[in-house]
């Protein structure tokens, strides 16, 4: 198979290019910026928010190999803070990054899709997609438009054979943690006087999660499997049982729950 991957400098990006490449695939992966090479991988140097350079990379593959059998979304950072103290230019970043670098990949890769009469799209969403995190409502907002888009995405383009699937990671062990842009701010620490406490633990339980390589299997298991679930949280027990709550509890009880876990 032909198989895009947006963001393979590190983290989910990177193993899932590394497993994917050993089983044989034509991996392609997109990059912002120089990193050491893995053997057998294309290496696509653009910024996933550049629209017009998201269509002219992804007709160049198709071009060149015929066709583009998955697109695993995977590109996208990070923000950390109260909502209140954020700024425009923070807002934008985390949406364009996560949300709209997926909408210009796969607005360029149906055109192709569509003709073929199949093909994958994989988005990575993150629990946070399904409840808000306090502290990182942003990067949570970013996921629930992934979450709303692929909706209704898979509704639009199932008549052409095309499947959405949505991959919602819990806590992992990648630079994702210290890569993550967190409000510096002295009045917000001030006026939050939970803050630094809650994304400390935010950050421990990332730092010993699960490692990204246990996501990349589960990407290869999506890719193989003819007609995957539409979503799939991959996460410890834990995390897995929270979802299961945020969908049969009361909200009122969830929120005191996801307070209490984050000491606020």
């Amino acid at each position: 198979m032909v198989i895009l991957i947006t963001g393979i400098s590190s983290g989910f990006g990177l193993e899932t290019a590394r497993l994917l490449v050993q089983e044989g695939h034509t991996v392609y992966g997109t990059v912002r910026r120089e990193v050491e090479k893995l053997p057998g991988v294309y290496y696509l140097k653009l910024d996933v928010r550049d629209r017009e350079a998201v269509r002219s990379t992804v007709q160049q593959v198709v071009d060149k190999e015929g066709c583009i059998d998955v697109i695993v979304n995977n590109a996208g950072m990070g923000i950390g803070g109260p909502v209140e103290f954020a700024t425009e230019e923070e807002i934008r970043e985390q949406m364009d990054a996560n949300f709209m670098g997926l909408v210009h990949f796969a607005t360029a890769v149906l055109p192709s899709m569509r003709k073929q009469g199949e093909g994958k799209i994989i988005a990575m969403s993150s629990i946070g997609g399904v409840m808000g995190l306090p502290f990182q409502g942003f990067y949570s907002a970013s996921k629930f438009a992934i979450e709303g888009y692929c909706e209704a995405l898979r509704l639009e383009i199932q008549q052409f054979g095309i499947q959405v699937v949505v991959v919602r990671p819990g806590d992992f062990s990648t630079g994702f943690t210290a890569s993550r842009k967190k409000t510096p701010n002295a009045e917000a620490m001030q006026a939050y006087r939970t803050y630094a406490e809650s994304m400390a633990k935010v950050e421990q339980d990332e730092t010993g999660g699960l490692k990204p390589q246990v996501l990349a299997r589960k990407i290869s298991q999506i890719i193989r499997k003819r007609r995957p679930r539409y979503g799939y949280v991959v996460a410890s027990f834990e995390q897995r049982l929270s979802v299961l709550l945020k969908r049969i509890l009361p909200a009122r009880w969830f929120a005191k729950i996801l307070g209490s876990y984050y000491k606020l």
